[in-house]
């Protein structure tokens, strides 16, 4: 059985995993990433269909706060990000983003700026930790197979539902105010079609519709965005109440459903020659902390990040993971650790 060893552990190579290792690494510490996908990114994902690719994640972020106006300006400079538009001539969003608020896309796809973040981040994918552990020096990690990860220090960004499997999987404990704070964030689901087209589609500029009463209000042309440059390929979205319904569902059923919804925007002799569904869980977090990360009490160094932590979505995620990287470079028990 191997084992493993770093400063710091962190579990998840989503958009918040990365944020924290870059600012641990910055900082001279040892980190560690570990990620149960093929590929870093999480939610932030790119998939390949034929000659053609779609974002069928994370469709776009923005930048509420100077911190990752900052930081999405530094994306944009090295060519990585760009302005996609302000608004979608079908309808604007609601919540935590208004009229006007610029929309950003990733040059070839949101799984390629993933890449590029955590190039030169020590990283290991395909493992699955199926617990976590409490040690004298700080914490334990057991793959699926029976991989060990040690460290002094513990950063978990999956969705709190799993983060919290993993620990009673491993018999830690915690305070009941953390217990009760994890337990309340909860989530929607979300259901996503791709499908490659032959011929091409009436979506119009900047490719993208958007109808929040419908059952799935997001349509995006990849190819426009300029994800799918040789291909057409369409991204589909769900709401919550669409996945509730057909979340088990056969593929073929939920195809079906999402093909009359694509119809309207073939243009004439067009057709569906490939199709594929992603089933996202933990789609959009409808109950968050109101903080950006949550440091246990009575516990080794351990913190929790994502998009539950005080959001929105994508921004929200960036500064989960810089705060709780930035709440352990000054944790007593982290720094006594490293001695």
């Amino acid at each position: 059985m191997s084992t493993r060893k770093s400063e710091v552990l962190i579990i998840g190579a989503g958009l918040s995993g990365v944020s924290a290792a870059r600012r641990l690494q910055g900082a001279g510490v040892d980190v560690l990433l570990l990620d149960k996908g093929r590929s870093v990114g999480g939610r932030m994902s790119t998939r390949r269909i034929g000659n053609g690719a779609a974002d069928h994640g994370a469709q776009f972020f923005t930048a509420t706060t100077p911190e990752f106006q900052r930081v999405v300006d530094g994306w944009e400079a090295e060519g990585l990000a760009f302005f996609w538009d302000i608004g979608w001539s079908t309808g604007s969003f609601t919540g935590n983003e208004s009229e006007g608020h610029t929309r950003y896309a990733a040059k070839g796809g949101m799984n390629r700026l993933m890449k590029h973040l955590a190039a030169d981040i020590p990283t290991e994918t395909n493992v699955r930790i199926v617990a976590v552990r409490q040690t004298e020096k700080g914490w334990e990690a057991e793959a699926e197979g029976g991989g060990l990860y040690q460290s002094a220090a513990l950063i978990l960004t999956p969705p709190p539902p799993q983060a919290l499997a993993l620990l009673q999987a491993g018999n830690v404990h915690l305070t009941a105010m953390d217990a009760d704070i994890l337990g309340r964030i909860h989530y929607s689901s979300a259901l996503t079609g791709i499908f490659r087209i032959e011929g091409t589609v009436t979506i119009p500029a900047p490719g993208a519709v958007h109808r929040p009463a419908e059952p799935l209000p997001w349509v995006a042309d990849n190819q426009q965005k300029g994800v799918s440059p040789d291909e057409t390929v369409v991204t589909i979205n769900s709401n919550s109440d669409y996945a509730q319904r057909y979340w088990d569902a056969p593929e073929v059923e939920i195809l079906e459903t999402m093909k009359a919804a694509l119809a309207r925007y073939l243009s004439p002799g067009s057709r569906v020659v490939e199709s594929q569904i992603q089933r996202w869980r933990y789609a959009f977090p409808r109950h968050t902390h109101s903080q950006r990360t949550l440091r246990t009490s009575g516990t080794r160094p351990l913190f929790f990040a994502g998009d539950a932590f005080h959001g929105p979505l994508i921004e929200g995620a960036w500064l989960s993971g810089e705060a709780a990287a930035t709440g352990l470079l000054s944790d007593a028990d982290f720094i006594t650790a490293r001695v």
